[in-house]
């Protein structure tokens, strides 16, 4: 029994330096915007000021064969850049997108791609997406869409589907494609345990609800959507 606390350590020192082993692979430039290791300031004030969203758990949260894709063509995720506050203007109606003030990504050849997906699959964070957070079971996918466009309010921040609803948020219309499943579960369940201060609000959903969600989610964008 007094053997485990020094083996858990270790365990935890050794998945520590492997992702910043990882990290250390990336351009430098993608740090000039993306926390590429766990930040050691959880103020308000970074989230403000960051100009994209964390990489450090890049592996647990993107599929390798869109991420190496995106990489090489970008398209947006987010309709009104990253963070949406900063790039909205007044329009006639509400509130719309400045494209004057949205940054587009870098475009990387094919070896950059490969180089920057396989270092960003290194890291990984299964104490904040556990294996197995979502269970799997497909049936409830209709239901969660339900739930996305009416009874939890999702889409008045992400567009889903159809490509309706608000920007505030990234675009969800490809989701299955871009996310892995046990993180969408894991994001939906507590998005504050990921980035402290963000705007998406930790629902206190149902596991049946966040099943569900999932259900639909990672089923936008896939070739074998039914």
């Amino acid at each position: 029994m007094k053997n485990k606390l020094p083996l858990a350590t270790a365990v935890i020192t050794a998945a520590l330096l492997s992702t910043a082993h990882a990290a250390d692979k990336l351009d430098a430039s993608c740090a000039s915007c993306h926390a590429l290791t766990k930040p050691t300031d959880t103020s308000i004030e970074r989230i403000i000021n960051r100009k994209g969203p964390d990489l450090w758990y890049a592996g647990s949260k993107f599929n390798a064969d869109w991420l190496m894709a995106w990489l090489q063509d970008p398209k947006p995720i987010r309709p009104a850049g990253y963070p949406y506050f900063k790039v909205i203007k007044e329009g006639p109606e509400h509130d719309v997108p400045d494209a004057s003030k949205i940054t587009a990504h870098p475009k990387l050849a094919k070896a950059a791609a490969e180089s920057a997906t396989a270092a960003l699959m290194a890291l990984k964070t299964p104490d904040l997406v556990p294996a197995g957070a979502f269970k799997g079971d497909a049936a409830g996918a209709r239901m969660g869409a339900l739930a996305f466009t009416k009874l939890r309010g999702c889409i008045t921040c992400h567009q889903g589907e159809d490509g309706k609803g608000g920007f505030s948020g990234p675009e969800l219309t490809n989701a299955g494609a871009r996310l892995q499943p046990d993180f969408i579960a894991a994001y939906t369940a507590d998005p504050q345990r990921f980035d402290p201060h963000i705007w998406m609000p930790t629902l206190t959903l149902k596991d049946q609800d966040i099943q569900r969600l999932t259900a639909y989610l990672s089923v936008q964008g896939r070739g074998d959507k039914k």
